[in-house]
Protein backbone atom coordinates (compact mmCIF):
# COMPACT_ATOMS: atom_id res chain seq x y z
CA UNK A 1 0.00 0.00 0.00
CA UNK A 2 1.58 3.50 -1.00
CA UNK A 3 2.14 5.68 1.70
CA UNK A 4 0.68 9.04 2.12
CA UNK A 5 1.78 12.67 1.95
CA UNK A 6 1.72 12.82 4.93
CA UNK A 7 3.35 9.58 6.49
CA UNK A 8 6.29 10.60 4.08
CA UNK A 9 6.31 13.89 5.47
CA UNK A 10 6.67 12.50 8.84
CA UNK A 11 9.35 10.14 8.04
CA UNK A 12 11.37 12.62 6.55
CA UNK A 13 10.94 14.59 10.47
CA UNK A 14 12.26 11.11 11.67
CA UNK A 15 15.32 11.94 9.75
CA UNK A 16 15.47 15.34 10.47
CA UNK A 17 16.03 14.30 14.51
CA UNK A 18 18.36 11.38 13.21
CA UNK A 19 20.32 14.50 12.17
CA UNK A 20 20.22 16.33 15.06
CA UNK A 21 20.77 13.14 17.05
CA UNK A 22 24.15 12.48 15.33
CA UNK A 23 25.21 16.52 15.94
CA UNK A 24 24.32 16.17 19.66
CA UNK A 25 27.01 12.59 19.77
CA UNK A 26 29.79 14.95 17.36
CA UNK A 27 29.70 17.56 19.98
CA UNK A 28 29.76 15.31 23.07
CA UNK A 29 33.61 14.17 23.54
CA UNK A 30 33.47 18.44 24.02
CA UNK A 31 31.71 18.86 27.07
CA UNK A 32 32.41 18.26 30.61
CA UNK A 33 31.02 16.06 32.29
CA UNK A 34 28.81 18.54 34.19
CA UNK A 35 27.46 19.34 30.69
CA UNK A 36 27.25 16.15 30.06
CA UNK A 37 25.05 15.58 33.23
CA UNK A 38 22.69 18.82 32.62
CA UNK A 39 22.02 17.85 28.86
CA UNK A 40 21.29 13.69 29.83
CA UNK A 41 18.88 15.29 32.20
CA UNK A 42 17.90 17.90 29.59
CA UNK A 43 17.05 15.05 27.16
CA UNK A 44 15.80 12.78 29.90
CA UNK A 45 12.90 15.17 30.64
CA UNK A 46 11.84 16.65 27.71
CA UNK A 47 8.59 16.14 26.07
CA UNK A 48 7.11 14.50 23.59
CA UNK A 49 10.25 12.52 23.70
CA UNK A 50 10.94 9.75 21.67
CA UNK A 51 9.72 7.21 23.31
CA UNK A 52 6.80 8.62 23.90
CA UNK A 53 6.17 9.32 20.34
CA UNK A 54 6.90 5.49 19.45
CA UNK A 55 4.37 4.21 22.44
CA UNK A 56 1.75 6.59 20.64
CA UNK A 57 2.56 5.29 17.56
CA UNK A 58 2.71 1.42 18.78
CA UNK A 59 -0.84 2.18 20.63
CA UNK A 60 -3.76 0.10 18.84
Amino acid sequence: MPLSGEAIRTMNFVDDMSGTLRRIMAVLPTLTEEERARVAEHIRTSEPSYASVVASLEKK
